[in-house]
């Protein structure tokens, strides 16, 4: 008897062939090896990096005051004259030229959403949004979990990983990081999804394609299973909100293009072909792993996949395509110091954790071929 037929049927590789197990075991130990040895860097000159720069180092005169980072002191600036009454579109071209901060392409120039929310709320009322969003996030998943996850042991342990994976989006100093809150709301998104019920997840979505576009492909994606299901009314309304997107990313060009100049700095490329670097120095250095030694960090992010993939049910097959799709486009886009854009998929990521040791011993025993 093999194990698939006393299995539950939410174990995927339970229900795996001996090949197939052996293989995919075979490719893990690959590129965990690979991961262990792949430097992680934030840096433009290839400098390896075991801690982001998301740490500032204070200057010697003033221990208790950390110097602001450029690019934070850069949102501040911006979040204090549209507090002050201006609108965003008079003065950012400006900033970002006077920064030196290339402006052309025009999406080199941020959307307006968090900047006027944060005017709006102030700090005291974005901390309170952000225990808010946490809280409710870390909800979202332990209903989901307890839904589909059939052990509470793995629901507790899955809701205390997504704290973890999380918990950078309750440090005030980078309240004004586009990707921390893009990535909550995203892991909010999917906590609330289920098929046919949808209506709160799209909601969530909305706003968090609305702070950053790199959430267009969780919407995509979801429209995607939605299509798949044959749920054409989910697949409308996913596709609905592609289009008000890309809609509202040509109003935001057709403001910004008017003041660009040719002699405006012009952004490096994107597509610059990082490898397994690009997917695991984003993850690891936008995430708590940072603090890891990235001979551990590393395989720990191949890892959360294994488990996302080990999960087999619409959670984790989603979770499967999400993570391996944004670990591609990593691959494939972004710079070294890109690496932020790892926040993106950085907090729910960290659940895949909950279901490994079942992925593991699935595999093992299925590529035995016993039960």
């Amino acid at each position: 008897m093999t194990v698939g037929e006393t299995a539950p049927s939410w174990d995927r590789f339970a229900h795996w062939q001996k090949w197939p197990a052996r293989v995919l075991l075979a490719v893990i130990a690959v590129l965990l090896v690979l991961a262990a040895f792949t430097p992680l860097t934030a840096s433009m000159d290839g400098t390896p990096s075991e801690v982001a720069t998301f740490a500032v180092t204070a200057p010697a005169e003033t221990p208790a005051q950390p110097e602001r980072d450029e690019d934070l002191a850069f949102y501040d600036r911006v979040i204090e004259r549209i507090a002050a009454g201006e609108n965003y579109y008079d003065f950012i071209v400006k900033e970002q030229r006077e920064r030196n901060y290339p402006v052309r392409p025009g999406v080199a120039v941020r959307l307006p959403t968090l900047a006027y929310i944060h005017a709006w709320l102030g700090e005291p009322g974005m901390l309170f949004l952000a225990v808010l969003l946490m809280g409710a996030t870390i909800w979202a998943w332990w209903k989901r979990l307890g839904e589909e996850a059939h052990d509470e042991s793995v629901r507790r342990f899955g809701a205390a990983l997504m704290f973890v994976g999380g918990s950078l989006g309750l440090n005030r100093m980078y309240f004004v990081l586009h990707e921390l809150w893009a990535g909550m709301l995203m892991a909010l998104a999917f906590g609330l999804h289920r098929p046919g019920r949808w209506g709160w997840s799209l909601a969530v979505a909305t706003l968090a394609l609305a702070i950053r576009e790199q959430v267009l492909p969780f919407v995509l994606l979801m429209g995607a299973m939605a299509a798949w299901r044959r749920d054409w009314k989910e697949t409308a309304a996913w596709a609905a909100l592609t289009f008000a997107f890309v809609m509202a990313m040509m109003w935001h060009l057709s403001l910004v293009s008017p003041q660009v100049l040719q002699s405006d700095p012009e952004s490096p490329p994107w597509l610059v072909l990082r490898g397994l670097s690009g997917w695991l120095g984003n993850v690891v250095l936008s995430s708590n792993l940072r603090f890891l030694p990235h001979e551990i960090a590393g395989p720990l992010v191949l890892l959360m996949a294994l488990g996302w993939a080990g999960w087999k049910t619409p959670a984790g097959t989603t979770g499967t395509f999400l993570y391996l799709g944004y670990g591609l486009a990593f691959m494939l886009a972004g710079r070294a110091n890109n690496f932020y854009w790892g926040a993106i998929v950085a907090p729910a990521m960290f659940i895949g954790l909950a279901f490994l040791p079942m992925a593991l011993r699935s595999l093992l025993i299925a590529a035995r071929g016993r039960r």
